[in-house]
């Protein structure tokens, strides 16, 4: 069995990836130091507790597994939090890696698949966003993975290494099987927090400016099932080992929905009422991020199945009534 070391595996997006893996016939050989994910989702390959950064750590790991490729997640990824932490971003999410691909290029690994985002563009000069979109991170979150993105383009043309880049914007949604699904604490997502709000856990949702540049005033996102985007990382896996070159990719659906769409959609499915205070719109925020995904479903002959509207507010509100009490 092929063994795929997984950075993060044990987060929201990872825990789906290494579900996906193994459903393709690959172990999944999780690596988290648990500050963001749990223990509990990790339920398809064994659990390597510490950094990805840890040289000691990874050497133990790649003398006991025969790894063909690497899916690397784990980062600190709040935005806005990155504004206040800098530092605590750029040393984990670049320092790390760079001691992650110091070991895998010792140990000739030569398949990397990248967790990047659409907060490498910045504020947008066009909607839809493709891959050649200038690239301009307006906050240390979105400059932390624009230094990586260049570190790998580095390393593929120096020592040969094959890497997918995947700049994906909103992962939402949960799994369909209610197996695994989003549990951040705190929780600073938009679905989740509309839905702990529409279930009382909280008591209202804070809505970040209504002064956009958008139809409604609110801002607009491209939100893109966490399966689907599961799907996309391992079929960009099996890019690299098939064809041997290296691609980046937007995933995203190229629809956007507004935070107001949002609140709306989920009061009108679940008949319920999302008490909602006005907070200040958050400097520097986007007013729309839709990504244009033509390149990403035709390299990867890959099309999304779970990310309309209706099945991301369905498997995520399942998830968060019936499986997330039980880990608190």
């Amino acid at each position: 069995m092929s063994c795929i070391l997984v950075t993060g595996g044990a987060g929201y997006i990872g825990s789906h990836i290494c579900k996906a893996l193994s459903q393709k016939g690959y172990l999944p050989i999780t690596i988290d130091n648990l500050s963001l994910g749990h223990e509990w989702a990790v339920k398809w390959g064994p659990l390597f507790k510490g950094d990805c950064g840890n040289p000691i750590l990874l050497e133990e790991i790649l003398n006991q597994y025969p790894i063909l490729g690497v899916i690397h997640l784990a980062a600190f990824s709040n935005v806005r939090e990155s504004q206040h932490l800098p530092l605590n971003y750029y040393q984990n999410n670049v320092q790390t890696t760079l001691n992650l691909l110091e070991v895998l290029k010792k140990h000739h690994i030569s398949h990397f698949v990248f967790s990047s985002t659409c907060a490498v563009y910045g504020i947008p000069k066009k909607i839809p966003i493709d891959e050649s979109h200038p690239k301009c991170p307006i906050n240390p979150y979105g400059e932390s993975k624009w230094m990586v993105e260049k570190i790998l383009e580095s390393m593929s043309s120096a020592y040969g290494m094959n890497v997918a880049i995947l700049r994906y914007f909103n992962a939402a949604g949960a799994d369909p099987d209610g197996e695994i699904g989003e549990a951040h604490h705190p929780e600073t997502h938009l679905i989740p927090l509309l839905i702990q709000t529409a279930t009382r856990e909280r008591p209202s949702f804070t809505l970040y400016g209504e002064d956009h540049p958008t139809e409604d005033g609110t801002a607009v996102r491209d939100f893109i099932h966490v399966t689907d985007l599961a799907e996309a990382h391992v079929r960009a896996l099996e890019f690299l080992i098939e064809k041997k070159e290296s691609l980046t990719l937007n995933l995203g659906t190229g629809i956007g929905y507004s935070v107001r769409e949002m609140i709306e959609a989920i009061e009108k499915r679940w008949e319920c009422n999302i008490p909602v205070i006005k907070g200040e719109r958050f400097s520097g925020d986007p007013p729309t991020l839709v990504a244009n995904g033509e390149k990403g479903r035709k390299s990867l002959n890959w099309t999304p199945q779970y990310s309309d509207l209706e099945t991301i507010i369905d498997t995520a509100w399942n998830w968060h009534t019936a499986k997330v009490p039980l880990y608190k």
